[in-house]
C-alpha cells in the first residue's frame, strides 16, 4: 500500500488531523520564503505533542540550501526523523558516512527529462535505505520555486523512474481527485501533498486531507 506524506504543516490541529486520517509522513517546511514555513520553536511544540501519543508518523523537515550541520541541528532540536533537501544541495550531504545527515535525509528533484532524473538518481539515492526512508522525492519542474506550485509532475517520467529506483516519493500537483490515478500509473512508494489539501496556504482542509489519504491508499485495490 502506498505511503502518504502531508507536507507544509504549520499547526498542531492540522498535524493531528493528518495523523487521524492515516498519514505516514508529516512534513514541516523550514524555508521562510514559503507560504507554508514554520519556525523551529513552533515546530518543536507541535512535534512534542505528536510524540506524546502512540502511532506518531515519520516526521520530516524540509530545507532549502542549508548546511548539513544546520539541518542536523534542526532535526535534533525539533525531534524530526528525516531531512528533505529541496535546494541545490550536493550528493555528499546524503551519501557521505561522515555527513551529519547520513541515514536520515533524501533529495527532492525537479527534473525536466528522464535522462536528467536518472543521472540525479545515481548521484542522490542513499547507499542504504531504511524501510521508512524515501530514496528520492520527484516533484514538478519549476524554474524558480522549490515545490508547492500546484503543477502536476510528469507521471510518465515518474513511472519510468519508479520502475528502477526503489522507494520513490511522488509530489507535484496532487489532490484528492487525481492521486488515485497517479498511484495507479506511477506506482510510487509514497505520495506527497501540500497545496492540494489546503483551505488556504499553510492551513489544511481536514476533509481534503482525509479524502486524499483514502484515495491514495485505496488506489491499488481498485
Amino acid at each position: 500500500m502506498v505511503q502518504v506524506k502531508i507536507c507544509g504543516l504549520t499547526n498542531l490541529a492540522d498535524a493531528q488531523a493528518a495523523v487521524a486520517a492515516g498519514a505516514d509522513y508529516l512534513g514541516f517546511i523550514f524555508y521562510p520564503p514559503s507560504k507554508r514555513s514554520i519556525t523551529v520553536a513552533a515546530a518543536a511544540e507541535v512535534v512534542a505533542a505528536l510524540r506524546a501519543r502512540p502511532g506518531c508518523p515519520v516526521l520530516v523537515g524540509v530545507f532549502v540550501n542549508e548546511t548539513a550541520e544546520q539541518m542536523a541541528e534542526v532535526l535534533d532540536r525539533v525531534g524530526l526523523d528525516l531531512a528533505q533537501l529541496s535546494g541545490d544541495e550536493t550528493p555528499n550531504l546524503i551519501g557521505d558516512p561522515d555527513s551529519p545527515l547520513y541515514g536520515r535525509s533524501f533529495k527532492a528533484l525537479q527534473p525536466t527529462t528522464l535522462a536528467e532524473a536518472a543521472a540525479e538518481a545515481e548521484w542522490y539515492v542513499p547507499p542504504e535505505l531504511a524501510a521508512h526512508q524515501p530514496s528520492l522525492l520527484l516533484d514538478a519542474y519549476h524554474p524558480t520555486l522549490r515545490g508547492g506550485t500546484g503543477r502536476v509532475a510528469d507521471w510518465d517520467l515518474a513511472a519510468r523512474l519508479a520502475a528502477t529506483v526503489p522507494q520513490l516519493m511522488l509530489a507535484g500537483g496532487l489532490h484528492p481527485e487525481n492521486v488515485a490515478a497517479a498511484v495507479q500509473q506511477v506506482r510510487p512508494f509514497a505520495v506527497d501533498v501540500a497545496s492540494g489539501v489546503e483551505a488556504a496556504p499553510g492551513r489544511k482542509d481536514h476533509e481534503k486531507v482525509r479524502a486524499f489519504v483514502q484515495a491514495a491508499k485505496g488506489a491499488m485495490r481498485e
